[in-house]
């Protein structure tokens, strides 16, 4: 058989996303259209849409195929290894593919839920805290501080500033799925009367964030001061 005679590939939706992610990573994501993608799959643009819906579900979907590069935890490490070594890798992943940080922030912002894939990926992390021992009031402050740099980049995930309103029990579908996700929402509280408005408290985040960012600081300090005066007194 020639390679003119030689059979196509079957088209699937996992062959769809990756083509898709490769138009993107060419041209960036605006390059990436229904009929750019039919043409590069050399397929008929009606062809796509028994393996996505719409222009949205290939957008969630692609989303999820960078997602799906992360690299899984490594069981055998404590919680801040393997925490950084993902939060690493996720960096090299959306260094490969530029142009996903923007996708991802205005698909998460754009729709209630996060899609299958980073729910997945951030119902894992939230694991890894509370498999290290945080508390879940503290791994809800850690979730909020990380926020998308645990995705690589630095935006703000998590905007659920809206009307505080009692937490309710998740489906149990979705509590089964997605375990620590469940057990966070059920776990924290909100104040509807902070000066921010309801929802978390935006003051507390922020000012949770500049702690750890100048205790930090203030380690390095200490570090480089003894790492000074132990130069001094060999000299």
């Amino acid at each position: 058989m020639t390679t003119q005679e030689r059979p196509r590939a079957p088209l699937s939706k996992e062959r769809v996303l990756a083509a898709a992610v490769a138009l993107a990573d060419a041209g960036g994501v605006e390059a990436l259209s229904m009929r750019k993608l039919a043409h590069t799959l050399g397929v008929v643009p009606m062809a796509l849409y028994k393996h996505v819906r719409n222009k949205d579900e290939l957008l969630d979907g692609v989303v999820d195929a960078v997602v799906g590069e992360i690299d899984p935890p490594d069981g055998g490490a404590g919680w801040k290894d393997i925490v950084r070594r993902r939060v690493l890798s996720a960096r090299q992943v959306l260094l490969r593919h530029p142009w996903a940080s923007r996708v991802i922030e205005e698909r998460t912002r754009a729709r209630p839920d996060p899609t299958p894939a980073v729910m997945t990926y951030m119902d894992s992390m939230i694991g890894i805290f509370r498999a290290g021992g945080f508390s879940i009031d503290l791994t809800h402050h850690a979730m909020h501080v990380m926020g998308s740099r645990l995705l690589g980049f630095s935006q703000e995930l998590f905007e659920d500033s809206g009307p505080a309103q009692p937490a309710e029990p998740p489906p149990p579908e979705f509590a089964e799925r997605f375990p620590h996700i469940a057990e966070l929402v059920m776990g924290i509280s909100h104040d509807a009367g902070t000066v921010v408005g309801p929802g978390c408290d935006d003051q507390f985040e922020f000012e949770f964030a500049l702690d750890l960012v100048l205790d930090g600081l203030d380690r390095l300090r200490r570090q480089a001061g003894r790492v000074a005066s132990s130069s001094s007194s060999s000299t």
